[in-house]
């Protein structure tokens, strides 16, 4: 797979360039004026240094909610489940195991809507008593990765030292360009 191929053709971290996703911005976190950007572009920086930063800033942004959701519930995660599309990419696989710090699972499918929805059928139709049992009947891990502990201790670096600082520090040119833009509409 191309993509797979650019991302692996670069270090972890992809030479500083980090990338924050915010093209959706939320009511509280991050703020309504919020941006997507990317930071850090150095003359060294390809196609496949994007990509890779696409990848690891998505990654952070949920490494940031799943974090937010441990401390509310005070459960602390000790290996992650990934689905859909991209669960489908060795890379973003072994990058979310070394940005998160835990094993990282994928499915036998990717399709998780799918299974779900299969697995409700299932109890619905009497094929399985109830929702844990065909969980377990119909759910199987496939290929698990474990952290790499260098590229883990730079990931996490990053993230708190960069990642996490990015939005608080542009949030004050994320609400200028909303004053100047007026975008999102009606925003001024």
């Amino acid at each position: 797979m191309l993509l797979d191929e650019l991302a692996a053709s670069v270090p972890a971290g992809a030479m500083g360039l980090t990338l924050q996703p915010y093209w959706s911005p939320g009511v509280r976190i991050p703020g309504p004026e919020a941006k997507g950007a990317i930071i850090g572009f150095g003359d060294v920086h390809t196609r496949a240094h994007v990509y890779r930063a696409i990848l690891e800033g998505l990654a952070y942004a949920l490494r940031d909610g799943l974090e937010r959701t441990a401390r509310r519930t005070k459960v602390t995660p000790t290996s992650l489940r990934i689905a859909g599309g991209g669960s489908q990419s060795p890379a973003a696989l072994q990058l979310t195991a070394d940005i998160f710090g835990l094993p990282v699972a994928r499915g036998t499918t990717h399709e998780a809507s799918g299974l779900g929805a299969a697995i409700d059928a299932a109890v619905g139709l009497g094929i399985h008593p109830d929702i844990a049992s065909a969980v377990a009947a119909m759910v199987h891990v496939g290929e698990i990765r474990d952290p790499d502990p260098a590229d883990h201790a730079r990931y996490d670096e990053l993230y708190r030292r960069v990642y996490r600082p990015m939005y608080g520090r542009l949030r004050p040119l994320y609400r200028e360009i909303r004053r100047i833009t007026d975008y999102p509409p009606g925003s001024r």
